[in-house]
């Protein structure tokens, strides 16, 4: 018998994606390609110097040393309260309505821990990021996967999800603008998805992490514009993509105060709070013009133009996202999504994620992120343009 064995919950779990793809990835350069990288979100642009220098400050005080509230500092929550206030016309009390977080990813993850018992039911989309099935499985609980197909323009159909899975359901997590989709939602979806959950008594989980990353003058919606959103439905949010924070680990999340409260005493026993010196960084940024958010968003749909247009020249039927900085391909129908991801890391030295690691429904897809130089893009179309 061996000394050890993992938990049996880990064998639910398949290899992360993105683990296989690195690993793909090194064999490759190993061997003297020159890779582009259009594979995992993890934005290029500096995080803007005003913050930088916030942060600087913040660090020289020792005040920031110390133990930090598992909640947030007051000064940070009235922040996020002004900041949903000025963009999308949300009253929050910062007290009871809004929780800091070390990135969304994590208040995610631990949220099925302070809703779901054992072998509750969470409806979570596929394709989709792996953290809402992941979470759910952690907690002990059943992922129900609701398909965004293409047919529906990647919208969960609410006619098609079983009335005895919607009954037992706690969670309904949902993600526009998408990864990794793209696709955006507008309010009339929005207020579909409100009356499904109050129906069957479901908690709404709105995950808003790329509402910033838009073009052409679109400004996608929260949720909780919705007048009684708040009522029983959260959202989250993270300063990374939006001020290009990835590896600060800063969000929140906001809305219903039972919900929040729940999840605050599950990260009271669980981690210590977000370093204050960060947090004193990120209202410096959610308080600012956001004109570093509008430069940030010129750069990202410079790349997209370039990159759709080279590709439609090739002959993909690609749209052009109206937000995030995420392409999502159709592959070419003699592959699957893995047969090509692999066929171009190989021959073209081009990193992308295949679709089916977002979930089933992902297949025939790829992913590509606009997360390099546009001089990079117009060399990775001149790659693809050589292997044909």
């Amino acid at each position: 018998m061996k000394f050890f064995e993992p938990a049996e919950r880990l064998k639910l779990i398949p290899p992360y994606l993105f683990k296989d793809i690195d690993d793909k990835k090194e064999q490759v350069r190993s061997s003297g390609v020159d890779i582009i990288d259009l594979g995992v979100g993890d934005p290029d642009l500096p995080t803007p110097p005003f913050i930088v220098e916030r942060m600087k400050e913040a660090v020289a005080d020792p005040r920031t040393h110390r133990y930090p509230l598992y909640s947030g500092l007051t000064l940070f929550r009235e922040a996020v309260a002004r900041w949903y206030k000025r963009r999308f016309e949300v009253e929050l009390d910062p007290d009871t309505e809004v929780l800091t977080l070390i990135g969304c990813k994590e208040g995610l993850a631990h949220l099925p821990l302070a809703v779901n018992n054992w072998e509750d039911v969470n409806l979570v989309p596929t394709p989709a990021y792996p953290v809402y099935r992941m979470g759910t499985i952690f907690a002990g609980g059943n992922p129900y996967m609701v398909p965004l197909l293409k047919e529906n323009g990647f919208f969960p159909n609410f006619r098609e999800i079983p009335p005895i899975e919607a009954r037992d359901a706690k969670l309904f997590f949902f993600n526009y603008p998408n990864n990794p989709t793209a696709t955006v939602a507008d309010l009339e979806f929005f207020q579909q998805m409100l009356d499904f959950c109050r129906e069957y008594h479901i908690t709404p989980v709105h995950d808003a992490s790329y509402t910033e990353l838009a073009f052409d003058g679109y400004r996608p919606p929260s949720f909780l514009q919705l007048p009684g959103a708040k009522d029983i439905g959260v959202e989250f949010h993270s300063l990374s993509k939006t001020y290009s924070m990835t590896g600060w680990r800063l969000g929140m999340a906001v809305g219903n105060r039972e919900v929040l409260a729940a999840l605050g005493k599950i990260k009271s026993n669980i981690d210590s709070g977000a370093f204050d010196a960060i947090q004193l960084a990120g209202i410096a940024a959610l308080d600012s013009d956001q004109s570093c958010v509008a430069q940030y968003c010129r750069i990202y749909q410079e790349r997209r133009d370039i990159l759709v247009s080279g590709l439609k020249k090739q002959g993909y039927e690609v749209e052009p996202p109206q937000a995030t900085f995420y392409v999502w391909l159709p592959v070419p129908q003699r592959f699957t999504s893995m047969q090509f991801t692999t066929h171009l890391l190989e021959n073209a030295g081009i990193v992308t994620v295949p679709g089916v690691g977002f979930g089933e429904p992902g297949e025939g897809f790829v992913r590509l992120a606009l997360t390099v130089p546009k001089e990079r893009l117009e060399e990775a179309l001149a790659r693809l343009a050589k292997i044909g």
